[in-house]
């Protein structure tokens, strides 16, 4: 019969008896960070991907309490576009034109300049995405990314 790891751990903490010589259970917590933990700490500055549509600033991710933000710095600013969004992308870096399934869209952009807040869902795995995109969606072109 094969074990895998977590088989063994679960019979031996099972197995622990107690000082009163009875069956007990004493799970050891484990320390395992979750995506949003990782996510919190995740600061990237916007690089111009299509030269015409410039943008700046900074993004970061942090958690308050039990909900995780995207948040753009007072010094972002971007172009003016038809139907832009912001995009979590897959990828470290990003093309001008995205391949459906690489991303996931968060919201319509709030604004072309300025501090702004994104809340994201709770079911999003935010360790699954490295960048934050700036794109319009009506011509398929990213202005700006930002790798987180």
């Amino acid at each position: 019969m094969k074990f895998n790891t977590f088989s063994a751990l679960a019979i031996a903490s099972t197995l622990l008896i107690g000082t009163a010589g009875e069956m007990t259970f004493n799970p050891t917590p484990v320390q395992a960070e979750t995506s949003q933990q990782i996510a919190q700490n995740s600061t990237g500055r916007f690089v111009t991907v299509k030269q015409e549509k410039s943008t700046t600033g900074t993004a970061r991710i942090v958690r308050e309490g039990d909900k995780t933000y995207l948040e753009f710095d007072g010094a972002f600013s971007t172009a003016n576009g038809p139907d832009v969004n912001v995009l979590l992308h897959h990828n470290n870096t990003v093309d001008v034109n995205l391949d459906e399934g690489d991303y996931f869209t968060l919201a319509a952009l709030q604004s072309q300049t300025g501090a702004q807040r994104y809340e994201l869902p709770g079911y999003l795995n935010v360790s699954d995405y490295n960048s934050v995109v700036i794109w319009c969606r009506k011509f398929n072109v990213s202005f700006g990314y930002a790798t987180l």
